[in-house]
Order: structure tokens, then sequence, then C-alpha cells
């Protein structure tokens, strides 16, 4: 088993390796003068079992294409098997088509990794359960919650009974009512709708949170936007406080001040996306590592064990 990286999250792989204590193969990753990327194994791969470790995060194009351009040059250099382990999905937000002629991108994205060379596929916390079926190839879907579990119970340890998950959405029930399951805690729904066009969205909470300590659970926080409103509402609605667990922390242009000005006491994301200068100098965003949770996987991968059986 040898590991390669690309340059989207260089840390969690170095993480990832020492885990396993294993080098990462050395490997020449550039840009040409008109920004093409340019891939050039260093070492002996032949017959190994290999895996790439990169998220598809901003700037999700370009990552994405060392990800192909990565496993085609590990196919063509006669690797035995190519796992793409792939933190973070880019793309996996436009899982269906939203409207008339538009596109199924998440669907086009597992089509060039399967076509690239790819033999299997591990990811996190996909944004739809339905993206697997995109790909003809095993794919492995890792969770969050046991790792989120772990830290709320620390966290909150004694205060179990005041604990309240919250699903940001009706399309997060599934992931919230798992995580309050774990912590032996209750469940509330947030339902938003805006009524027309250029009117403020309307949120009703379902569920009673009056004086308990809510816990919002998502997969991605991109522009905090809707986190941040149901925060508000769970505060005007009496929550005596209001956290956020999210497993991939995209975070783009305004949101880390935004999450700063809001009522959320602290969010934890996970780093699958390496945390940007904004998001290390936050003073309400904490990241938890995931290394441990992809290593165990990846050595069971090459040991043909159960990932399932994590999750048990």
């Amino acid at each position: 088993m040898k590991i390669l990286t690309g340059n989207s999250n260089r840390p969690l792989a170095e993480a990832i390796a020492a885990r396993l204590d294993l080098p990462l193969v050395k490997a020449n990753i550039r840009r040409f003068a008109d920004m093409e990327v340019f891939v050039e194994i260093l070492e002996n791969v032949r017959g190994e079992d290999m895996f790439v470790i990169q998220s598809t995060s901003y700037p999700t194009n370009d990552h994405l294409m060392e990800l192909l351009i990565s496993i085609d040059a590990l196919r063509r250099s006669s690797a035995r098997r190519i796992t793409a382990v792939v933190p973070y999905y880019g793309y996996a937000r436009q899982d269906r088509k939203s409207g008339p002629r538009t596109p199924i991108s998440a669907k086009l994205v597992a089509n060039l990794i399967t076509e690239a060379g790819a033999n299997r596929v591990l990811t996190m916390e996909l944004h739809a359960g339905q993206i697997q079926g995109f790909f003809d190839i095993p794919l492995d879907n890792l969770f969050a919650g046991p790792i989120f579990s772990d830290d709320i119970q620390r966290r909150f340890n004694g205060k179990g009974e005041r604990l309240m998950m919250v699903s940001p959405d009706v399309g997060g029930v599934v992931r919230a009512r798992a995580l309050a399951s774990r912590c032996d805690a209750d469940l509330a729904i947030i339902d938003k709708r805006r009524e027309r066009a250029g009117v403020s969205e309307v949120m009703n909470i379902i569920g009673e949170v009056e004086g308990r300590i809510c816990v919002l659970v998502d997969d991605i926080v991109d522009s905090a936007g809707t986190l941040c409103n149901a925060a508000v509402a769970l505060k005007e609605a009496g929550a005596e406080a209001v956290y956020a667990y999210v497993t991939h922390g995209v975070l783009s242009g305004g949101a880390v001040a935004r999450v700063a000005a809001s009522p959320i006491t602290e969010m934890v994301i996970t780093d699958t996306i390496q945390a940007t200068e904004a998001v290390k100098d936050s003073k309400n965003i904490r990241q938890l590592p995931i290394a441990p949770l992809m290593a165990e996987a990846i050595q069971r991968i090459a040991d043909e064990r159960s990932v399932s059986s994590l999750f048990n």
C-alpha cells in the first residue's frame, strides 16, 4: 500500500500517512505557464495498492484536475489498484436536475473519476446518499457521526438531558436523527419557506427548544446564511445556547464573519477541507481531525475488511 496526495489538503494527507506509518509517495505536481496541471510520479508504484488523497475543494476545478491526472498517471504506471480518497466531494450539491436544461454535475464528476482509472472511491458524508449510485465502481461513504458524538459527549458531559439536535432543513433530518440517537438527545427540525420572491424566509421550528442547548447538524456550511438564520430563530424561540456541528467547512466569502456575528456559540467542523487563515483565526470555529477515521478505513480497504462495521 502506498499513499499519494495532491495539493488540496496536504496536512490531512500527512496526518493519515503518519497514522498508517507510511511515507507519502514522492511526486511532482505543478502547473505549466498556462496553468495546465502536470503530475509526475517519482518512485516505482508498479503492482502497488494506491490511495490518492485529494479533496475537491476551492479552487474546485484545479483540485479535481489534479485528482484525475494523478489517477491517470498511476494507471499508466501499472498500479495494481487505485482508490480515490476524496474527503470532500465537490459538485455534490448538483445531484439532480434543479430545473429545465440543467446538469447533474455530481454524476459527471463520478464518470470522470471512473474513466480516469479509479477502481474504488472513499469519501466522507456525501451531500446525498444517491450519489453512491452515480458510480459504477465500489464507493465507501464515511460518516462524521462518531467523531461528533464523542466531542459532544465530552463538551456537554452531564448536560445530556438538555441537549436538542436540530436539523436546519427537512432534508437533513436523517443525519440529525442519527446523531441524536448516538448522543441520547431529542430532535427538532427547522422548516423554512419563502412565501414569495423578495420576502425573507419564514422559519418554523418543529419541536420544543425553550431552555435547551441546541446543536445544529449539517453536512456542508458554505455561505453560513441558513445556519445563522436558524440560530437566530432558535434563540428567539427560547434556546439557552446554539452550537453547530458541520462536516465540511466550505465557508466561502464572508461566511466566517457571518458566523462570528451570529448567536452561534461555537461551530465545529472537520478538516476534510484545509482551514483558511480566517477559519484558523476565528474565535468560534473549531476543527476536529478526521485522520484517525480515514486511516482506519484505508487500512481496512487494503486488508479487504469491512468498512461499514466502523459505524455499528
